[in-house]
C-alpha cells in the first residue's frame, strides 16, 4: 500500500477533501466513479480506496442532517402561515428528496476519508 504521497494529511483537510469528492490522500484525484460508487484507487496518487465500506453510516447522517433542516422549517411555515394540506404534502418531502440527495454523497466522502485517515480496515476482511 505504498504511495506517491507518505504524509497523510490532517483529519480537517482529509475530511474536508472527502466530502468535495476528492481523494483524501492527494486533494487531486476523484473519490467517486459515480454518483455514490467510490474508485478502487485514486488515479493520481494510486491510494486504494476500494476496499472501504461506509456501510450504513452515510444514509444515517444523511437522515439526521436532512430531518434536522427539514422538519423544523416546516413547523415554522405552518406555525406562521398554514398551508393547504396538499401543498405541504407536495413541498416538504420534494424538499427532503432534494436535501438527501445533496448530502448523500458528500456524507460518505466524509466517512470514507475519515475511515482511510484512520486507518481503519473499512471492510468485512479477516
Amino acid at each position: 500500500m505504498a504511495t506517491a504521497i507518505s504524509k497523510r494529511p490532517s483529519f480537517p483537510a482529509a475530511v474536508w477533501r472527502g466530502i468535495s469528492g476528492r481523494c483524501p490522500n492527494c486533494g487531486r484525484g476523484r473519490l467517486f466513479r459515480s454518483y455514490l460508487k467510490p474508485v478502487d484507487a485514486c488515479e493520481v496518487c494510486r491510494e486504494p480506496f476500494g476496499h472501504i465500506r461506509a456501510d450504513d453510516a452515510p444514509p444515517w447522517l444523511t437522515i439526521l442532517v436532512v430531518g434536522h433542516l427539514v422538519v423544523p422549517v416546516a413547523v415554522a411555515v405552518d406555525r406562521l402561515q398554514p398551508w393547504p394540506d396538499w401543498l405541504s404534502m407536495m413541498v416538504w418531502p420534494l424538499l427532503a428528496l432534494a436535501l438527501a440527495l445533496i448530502i448523500l454523497p458528500r456524507a460518505k466522502g466524509l466517512f470514507l476519508a475519515a475511515i482511510w485517515l484512520t486507518r481503519g480496515p473499512g471492510s468485512e476482511r479477516d
